[in-house]
């Protein structure tokens, strides 16, 4: 997984996709490796399972061996700007990115491919031995994947149509970037983690699909809860026999891979993506 300098983590809202990247984010930093963590559209979620408010466009240091940014479009638009036109620091390009922003608000592609093209920027920086991503959910992710062709299409000749792609052969080249999916063992992810499964490969290789918040196997029998004189606490037996039944259902329609198990209690969101980055220890 960490034999790559970018790996974009998506998921469905709501399955855990910003705490897995921060837990990711962790592991590679104890491995010895110079992490970016880049929230590429939302900061908020990433930022809080990092243990910090807020994330900004320059990389701050979490701790030692691990940075994380937000993408901030405006900014990333300057950057790329005066890339192109060598032009100073010091030489205001504001006219010509406020105008380009406009453009990037109605034209298909361009705020799509500012932002994939940031964390592919950063992946080739020497700054990181490699960038693990927030990405957009996965019903989202396809257009920012498809970016690069759209802009070559619409640009024919020139630097920006052999820019867009050569970051679309970076996204398709396996040793480069990779797709890691957050899933959780219940219908409406599983379907939508299935069929971006399908839809998105050819556009970048899928490392991976992490199954969050799985139940363990109660170590009671039915027959031996039958007898449970409370009626909460056999009701509470029963009721997770039927959900751990629903779940292995469920995980048996998605590909082989690591597995998180549902944690019990009140965690901060900090908490919660360092008992996640345990879990993944040996299994990543």
């Amino acid at each position: 997984m960490f034999n790559r300098r970018l790996l974009l983590v998506s998921g469905k809202g709501g399955v855990g996709k910003s705490a897995v990247t921060a837990a990711l984010a962790m592991l590679g930093a104890r491995r010895g490796l110079r992490v970016l963590a880049l929230a590429m559209t939302d900061d908020l979620g990433l930022a809080s399972h990092l243990g910090i408010d807020h994330l900004s466009h320059r990389p701050t240091e979490i701790r030692p061996g691990l940075n994380a940014a937000a993408v901030d479009r405006t900014r990333a638009l300057d950057e790329y700007l005066r890339l192109q036109l060598h032009a100073p620091r010091m030489v205001p390009l504001g006219p010509i990115s406020r105008g380009l922003n406009a453009l990037a608000d109605t034209v298909p592609g361009i705020r799509d491919i500012i932002t994939i093209g940031k964390a592919l920027h950063e992946a080739g920086s020497t700054e990181w031995d490699i960038v693990v991503t927030d990405s957009p959910p996965l019903g989202q992710l396809g257009s920012y994947l498809r970016a690069p062709q759209v802009i070559a299409g619409l640009v024919p000749v020139g630097r920006i149509r052999d820019q867009a792609a050569s970051m679309e052969a970076e996204l398709a080249d396996s040793h480069h970037a990779g797709l890691v999916m957050v899933s959780v063992p219940e219908e409406l992810p599983v379907v939508e983690t299935m069929g971006a499964f399908d839809e998105l490969t050819g556009l970048i290789a899928m490392t991976d699909v992490i199954t969050n918040r799985m139940l363990a196997r109660l170590p009671v029998s039915e027959e031996k809860l039958a007898t449970i004189a409370s009626d909460p606490h056999r009701e509470a037996g029963l009721l997770h026999r039927s959900l751990f039944s629903s779940q292995q259902q469920w995980r048996a329609q998605l590909p082989q891979g690591p597995e998180v198990p549902y944690f019990f209690g009140v965690h901060t969101p900090g908490e919660a993506a360092a008992l996640i980055a345990e879990s993944l220890e040996d299994q990543v």
